[in-house]
């Protein structure tokens, strides 16, 4: 069976690809010798050279043979040919944007999905960040949050269990021993710059395929928000309440920066 490389998102087809890695191994070289070594039928080998040879990823050495670009060089191209379509798309779609208020609440599916999107958006963030996680999360993301604190972003972070002191606000969520219990998993809720929020649950034995909420809709990060800004107040109250202790003069900073932060 063939290898397929999976790669057509590069305009490149499984038969180009091997052409080109054949034809990088031994050159310069023929048609014949490329369709042996490829394993490429001989009637196709010529129609893909000359593809290649247009997108000038092989130049004809002489007459019949060829030779391949370097690969750092191929590699540019496809780059620089890459960048220059998202830019002219980027300019098509803003010129047709929607209003914020009229978008639309997508699914993120799957576990590395869901956070290789929340740090995409922890490394956009330019003011503030949210965020109510579990260690297991944490120990992915904490890395990109300690960025965003570096450069000045305001990093509030509720942690769903007990977690070292990592950013200068930072609680752990109170009854934290009943909590992944009671939800059936771990929560997870990232909300940046008052623009864009993602959340939802990674189930118990089934967290490849969790489906957690994003989205930039006004209503839906404003709710989001306020969530967070909530288990805020909750540990407050918790502690003063419940537990009967006052509130550290860290924890008071903090009551009067979260009551403050509407």
């Amino acid at each position: 069976m063939q290898t397929s490389y999976n790669l057509a998102t590069l305009g490149l087809s499984d038969y180009a690809i091997r052409t080109y890695l054949s034809l990088l191994e031994d050159f310069p070289t023929n048609g014949s010798q490329l369709s042996k070594r490829s394993g490429i039928p001989r009637a196709r080998i010529y129609d893909v050279l000359q593809t290649l040879r247009r997108r000038g990823f092989v130049a004809e050495a002489s007459k019949g043979t060829f030779v391949p670009l370097p690969p750092d060089e191929l590699i540019k191209q496809l780059r620089q040919d890459h960048e220059k379509d998202l830019d002219r798309f980027k300019q098509l779609v803003d010129r047709v944007r929607a209003p914020a208020d009229h978008d639309f609440i997508w699914t993120v599916t799957g576990y590395h999905r869901v956070l290789d999107k929340a740090v995409e958006m922890i490394e956009s963030a330019r003011r503030e960040i949210y965020i109510r996680l579990f260690p297991q999360e944490a120990e992915k993301l904490v890395q990109s949050l300690k960025k965003a604190e570096k450069r000045a972003v305001q990093v509030k972070c509720i942690f769903m269990e007990p977690f070292p002191r990592t950013f200068a606000i930072q609680v752990t969520h109170p009854q934290h021993e009943v909590v992944e219990r009671n939800l059936g998993g771990r929560s997870f809720d990232l909300v940046v710059d008052k623009a864009e929020f993602i959340g939802g649950l990674f189930t118990a034995g089934d967290i490849d395929t969790c489906r957690i909420n994003w989205g930039r809709n006004r209503w839906f990060v404003t709710t989001g928000r306020d969530s967070l800004r909530h288990d805020f107040f909750h540990y407050f109250l918790y502690k003063i309440h419940t537990l009967h202790q006052p509130l550290d003069d860290n924890e008071k900073r903090f009551y009067e920066m979260i009551q403050n932060d509407m």
